[in-house]
């Protein structure tokens, strides 16, 4: 008698990577949270279970607070059907929301990870210094009423790069084990009515973009000057550092990962 078995196949999965942009003013931040509050994660996860036909979560490159915006947000998931790439996008952002949509999608090795396989994450903050705010730009571009001087703030922004604890822009609440970061690029360009700040790091703390984008401001108004700047990021302390800046003007940007995976730069829209 033969006792030979035939090795049970495994079933079919397939990894799928999407790339989204979505206008954070219109949700609750990033993740799902209880009850009915809109967030972007509990709408996509929604929409791609629809047409997957199957319950399906996604993971993240990284979260983004209540009224942060992403032109470039990139997620995975796991599904056992198969569904060509035109599926994840035009059949999922028929079941999305206004204010989010999933602009590409690949098929990725079955070992990416959205969030722990990125290795440089870029922000954008877009300022207007204005004595009255553009009420067609509200939700989207932060605003002050005080005047900036855009040089200050340059000599400031630059203090910033290099690998160094961040612990001055860090929110109270943030989870991340530690506080030391590097920041490849920190510049601010424009004009001192509409400018924008540009970041590209390893990674970031809990608010510390709209923490670093205040203490700024401070110094484009000369309430801080270059060298208080220094020490505030010598102090490694939030104890004396200006307020968190308002969400409205940020955007997730673009997500970096090793070549091997494929996974497409974005392209910056005209409108940034």
């Amino acid at each position: 008698m033969n006792n030979t078995h035939k090795p049970v196949s495994e079933p079919f999965r397939q990894r799928w990577a999407l790339t989204l942009s979505y206008d954070g003013s219109r949700f609750y931040g990033w993740q799902k949270q209880a009850g009915e509050v809109p967030t972007v994660q509990a709408a996509l996860e929604y929409a791609i279970s629809r047409i997957a036909g199957e319950p399906v979560s996604v993971i993240v490159a990284g979260r983004t607070d209540t009224g942060v915006h992403a032109t470039a947000q990139v997620v995975h998931f796991d599904t056992g059907v198969h569904r060509p790439a035109q599926a994840w996008i035009r059949g999922v952002n028929a079941h999305l929301p206004q204010g989010v949509a999933v602009w590409h999608a690949q098929p990725v090795a079955p070992h990416f990870h959205a969030r722990f396989d990125a290795y440089g994450r870029h922000y954008r903050y877009l300022l207007q210094s204005a004595p009255v705010r553009s009420p067609l730009l509200v939700g989207k571009v932060g605003w002050t009423h005080l005047d900036l001087d855009i040089e200050l703030m340059q000599q400031a922004a630059k203090l910033l790069e290099g690998e160094q604890d961040f612990s001055s822009f860090r929110a109270s609440m943030c989870q991340a084990k530690s506080p030391i970061k590097t920041l490849y690029r920190a510049e601010i360009s424009g004009t001192p009515e509409w400018l924008k700040l540009d970041l590209h790091g390893n990674a970031f703390l809990h608010h510390m973009v709209r923490n670093i984008m205040g203490a700024l401001v401070y110094v484009g108004n000369q309430k801080l000057s270059v060298a208080d700047f220094a020490d505030l990021i010598a102090a490694k302390s939030r104890l004396k550092a200006p307020p968190t800046f308002m969400p409205d003007g940020l955007y997730l940007t673009g997500v970096d990962y090793p070549e091997e995976f494929g996974i497409i730069k974005a392209a910056m829209p005209c409108w940034l």
